[in-house]
């Protein structure tokens, strides 16, 4: 008998896993805080014998070094990949016992295309093929993404990925579980698609890079529907090339009003993590809203200056620690300061907390056309490409940091698809002095409201 337990980071949209028998198991593609992982390796009374990377990671920062350190498993990393600490080189077709007793063995495949040396495990038990860690090579419904490595070689890992897909449908069974390591919100998944498990038949019948008519076509799609890119990707491959520092989630500094205030006048990024609705009511003025429930690693690590101080908001001490956990995981290691509480007790004495009003589509469109008004979109491209407000600014939000000169005199309404980017927005303008309105709406609600949206 084998087990496979999946270990989510929702909040990056991606899945490491454990894996074994009744005695060991092998951790695939492992998150940066292994704790959750030795937790789910103590409840199954297994030991790790095995640490496995399916690629160096362009998304976050791997635990794997770490995990493998600490329990001193063999630390398995595709042969190619170019990294500066050891580790056990894997080749195309190797293959690692990983419980004997179980019968299980992990079985290479090289499935180049997500990056040059990707490596797909297939876990047997007993010589047949029960499971598939594809990492980002195929996916739930398509790939991974081929774009994130070099452009000049974009259009040949796209071609890769193509024949990689293939050989893992050509080579397992159709009841193999595919179990990739992105898809499920990443930004390395090169399109979304919903569903949270699959087998290689399935993919068969599904998969764009498996039905395609050829591989001109699937590639001329891939390259196509091919989305932004986070811009603290740059640093996490060379990050985990060179092997990241241990995990460091002790508490932060604790800051109190004067502290903010300098650290706000000196240029530092002070962060309130709490809900948009709150942060409108009320907040610290200069602060920005990254909320801890939303995507808060993937899109304050692609907004902040990189290496900027960060001090973190927030209303209890549980949410400051789950939100140094999730920043640690794209290396925002250890944030300048915090202060845990509420506007009332971040504001100097005799200074008032900052706010902004919140509308819908509906109020919006009641003060349409007034002069005087901008309606800001911060979606990204590929969103405004399926339709806009007329009439609207387009600055995605992402590049909003450094185009803020841009955004045209007036009263900001500014909105994204469902108002969580669009809370992120209007507090980068509310710190910058603008009259904003955030538009705390689904886009859909837009054309019903009486807007006008139109198409490219």
């Amino acid at each position: 008998m084998f087990f496979v337990d999946t270990i989510e980071v929702p909040g990056l949209g991606n899945r490491g896993y454990l894996a074994g028998g009744a005695r060991t198991a092998v951790a695939v593609d492992p998150p940066r805080d292994i704790d959750r992982v030795i937790a789910a390796a103590a409840r199954r009374g297994v030991r790790i014998t095995h640490v496995a990377e399916t690629h160096v990671h362009n998304d976050y920062v791997t635990g794997g070094l770490a995990l493998a350190r600490l329990t001193g498993a063999s630390y398995l990393v595709p042969a190619d990949a170019r990294v500066s600490f050891p580790r056990v080189p894997v080749g195309d077709g190797d293959r690692t016992e990983v419980d004997a007793d179980a019968g299980l063995v992990l079985r290479a495949l090289a499935t180049p295309g997500h990056t040059p040396h990707h490596t797909s495990y297939a876990l047997e038990e007993n010589g047949t093929a029960v499971a598939v860690f594809t990492g980002g090579s195929l996916l739930i419904g398509t790939v991974g993404r081929p774009d994130l490595v070099e452009p000049r070689l974009t259009e040949r890992l796209a071609r890769a990925q193509h024949a990689s897909a293939h050989r893992l449908a050509a080579e397992l069974p159709d009841e193999t579980a595919v179990l990739p390591t992105h898809g499920f919100g990443s930004f390395c998944s090169s399109a979304q698609h919903a569903g949270g498990s699959t087998t290689i038949g399935e993919e068969k019948a599904s998969n764009e890079a498996l039905t395609a008519p050829d591989v001109d076509a699937f590639v001329a799609g891939l390259l196509a529907g091919l989305d932004d890119v986070p811009a603290y990707y740059a640093h996490m491959g060379p990050v985990n090339a060179a092997g990241p520092a241990p995990l460091d989630l002790t508490p932060p500094a604790v800051a109190d009003a004067g502290e903010l205030a300098a650290r706000l006048a000196a240029g530092e990024w002070v962060v309130d993590l709490r809900n948009r609705v709150a942060f409108a009511a009320g907040h610290l003025s200069g602060s920005f809203n990254f909320e801890a429930e939303g995507q808060l690693a993937t899109y304050l690590a692609w907004l902040v200056p990189w290496g900027k101080p960060v001090t973190l908001l927030a209303e209890s001490p549980g949410q400051l620690a789950d939100a140094q956990r999730e920043l640690a995981r794209v290396g925002i290691d250890r944030p300048a300061a915090a202060a845990v509480g509420g506007p009332a007790d971040w504001v100097r004495p005799g200074e008032e907390p900052a706010s902004f009003p919140r509308a819908t589509f509906a109020d919006l469109a009641r003060r349409q056309p007034v002069e005087g008004v901008v309606v800001l979109d911060v979606r990204r491209a590929s969103e405004r490409a399926h339709g806009f407000v007329d009439g609207s600014v387009h600055i995605p939000v992402h590049a909003l940091p450094g185009r803020l000169h841009d955004v045209p005199d007036g009263q900001v309404w500014v909105h994204c698809g469902s108002g969580m980017r669009a809370a992120v927005a209007a507090s980068l303008l509310d710190a910058a002095g603008r009259d904003v309105v955030a538009v705390d709406d689904a886009f859909d609600a837009a054309g019903r409201a009486g807007l006008t949206v139109r198409n490219p």
